[in-house]
């Protein structure tokens, strides 16, 4: 059976109670895998630059969700980044050939991306709980200083949640591969029962910090704002409007965050559970968490590039400043005749008025 290795937590291996199984790899997953990285890959590259240059560029018209959305955006940006390394990996079956640097670096960025996705995403619930629950008396809360202390704790949290793949993972040379695992020997040494306790441990942890206990505080928050909602914005006022039309937005990007990874953290859930003897341990059950392993981290990443679609199709907002930039940006870049000719009519305008 060929390792597949889960890029997050630990490698896929056979059970104690597996090894008289007969897996067989799914061929064409060497060959699709690898194109639906790279597809991720250019449509995250070029969509999260637009959003992070957008941002960027619309300083004075910022909103506090734009914040969170542009370290959304720069999360995914850093993450896509790795999918080449992982495409060539899979396409090789499972043979890493970029050293181990880079195999703890890639791990290590991949997981981040998880953990600040959620919480950006948790803080910008949150901030829209206060704006819409308590708009008369958070405006104390929801300040510049307040905000640039909720994204540093963020991203420290994020980084130290995620810091156990750059001591665990390595590479591990086989007869004719190398592959890039986690390996828990420096702390459980040859002990299989210490090492599946440890396997299981990391990843039920990051499953319950990194997805079951933000996407329930996002559940509780988006609870109490459809109370508010239903009771006191009936009046459709143009502040309401837009607090209506942001809501929508940030909505929809937890609902595609959850239906993105909720199947990774099911299948990753079910087998650090096999390996505490908590589930199914019989040959059909394995071959399926095996078969449904790669296609279900797929679908994980591809949420990565599916958010700068979301902001372009339900925010006009952010589509009318992208637009705007990016024709200005076009216009800078127009040809020096026409810019010598411009320049030169618009000389004759001024002596014609002088």
């Amino acid at each position: 059976m060929a390792n597949i290795t889960d890029e997050y937590e630990y490698e896929y291996e056979e059970s104690e109670n597996s090894t008289m199984c007969d897996y067989d790899e799914w061929e064409p997953s060497y060959s699709l895998i690898p194109m639906l990285y790279m597809i991720i890959f250019m449509l995250g590259l070029s969509g999260n630059g637009v959003v992070i240059f957008t941002v960027w560029r619309a300083q004075s018209k910022r909103r506090a969700a734009d914040i969170y959305i542009g370290n959304l955006a720069l999360a995914d940006l850093t993450f896509v980044v790795t999918l080449p390394l992982w495409a060539v990996y899979t396409a090789l079956g499972y043979h890493w050939p970029f050293g181990n640097v880079l195999c703890k670096l890639s791990s290590y960025v991949v997981l981040l991306n998880m953990y600040a996705s959620v919480f950006c995403l948790t803080c910008l619930s949150f901030d829209r709980y206060l704006a819409i629950v308590h708009s008369l008396t958070s405006s104390q809360l929801r300040t510049r200083g307040h905000m640039q202390v909720s994204l540093a704790v963020i991203w420290l949290l994020s980084g130290l949640l995620a810091s156990p793949t750059l001591v665990f993972r390595t590479t591990h040379q086989e007869a004719n591969s190398t592959t890039c695992i986690m390996d828990f020997r420096m702390v459980a040494g040859n002990d299989e029962r210490a090492q599946a306790l440890w396997i299981a441990g990391l990843g039920i942890s990051s499953s319950v910090l990194g997805f079951i206990l933000p996407l329930l505080a996002m559940m509780v928050c988006y609870g109490f704002i459809g109370c508010t909602v239903t009771r006191h914005f009936n009046s459709l006022r143009k502040e309401d409007q837009r607090k209506r039309r942001l809501l929508k937005i940030i909505t929809m990007l937890v609902v595609v965050f959850s239906a993105c990874w909720t199947p990774f953290h099911v299948v990753k859930g079910m087998d650090s559970l096999s390996y505490l003897g908590l589930a199914p341990s019989s040959c059909t059950f394995l071959s399926f968490l095996l078969l449904a392993h790669p296609y279900s981290t797929c679908l994980a990443y591809v949420n990565s590039c599916l958010n700068p679609f979301l902001y372009a199709f339900f925010d006009t907002r952010f589509r009318s400043q992208c637009l705007f930039l990016l024709n200005l940006k076009k216009a800078l870049h127009s040809s020096p005749a026409s810019s010598l000719s411009s320049h030169k009519t618009e000389q004759q305008s001024l002596a014609t008025k002088v």
